[in-house]
């Protein structure tokens, strides 16, 4: 039962990234699940990897999804990434997002970690949430 509100999940959070016009701002070159070809410019949010773990009860089938939103940006320093990274730790652990599968219980942001990559030219911040579905 862990997997089966995955693909419903990560519609329902592009769907609530996409929607928010202060993050739009942010990340001019958008959401995304999959980092786009090339070398990639400018400023992104990529949904990334999900680890489900069941967490059925009593009161019947769930699960926790720890997921990883990263925001990847090629602008000097931290700023700007940061600054993305803060509007999505504002806005997913108060949203209630609606699944096709299954029901969001409550989102908890778990940890977040800034590096540099590619040689230092591109900055990432991947933020880690929590969330509780119930199936």
């Amino acid at each position: 039962m862990s997997i089966q509100s995955s693909a419903a999940l990560q519609v329902a959070l592009y769907d609530l990234l996409v929607a928010d016009g202060p993050l739009a701002g942010l990340v001019p070159g958008g959401v995304m699940d999959a980092p786009p070809p090339g070398t990639p410019q400018g400023t992104y949010v990529l949904i990334g990897e999900e680890e489900a773990i069941d967490r059925s009860d009593v009161s019947g089938p769930g699960a926790e999804h720890r997921v990883l939103i990263s925001v990847v940006s090629d602008a000097a320093g931290f700023l700007t990434a940061k600054s993305a990274a803060a509007r999505i730790a504002q806005i997913l652990p108060d949203a209630q997002p609606v699944l096709s599968t299954g029901r969001v219980v409550a989102i908890w942001f778990h940890n977040a970690q800034a590096r540099r990559v590619d040689s230092g030219t591109v900055r990432r911040i991947d933020l880690r949430f929590r969330v509780r579905v119930e199936v």
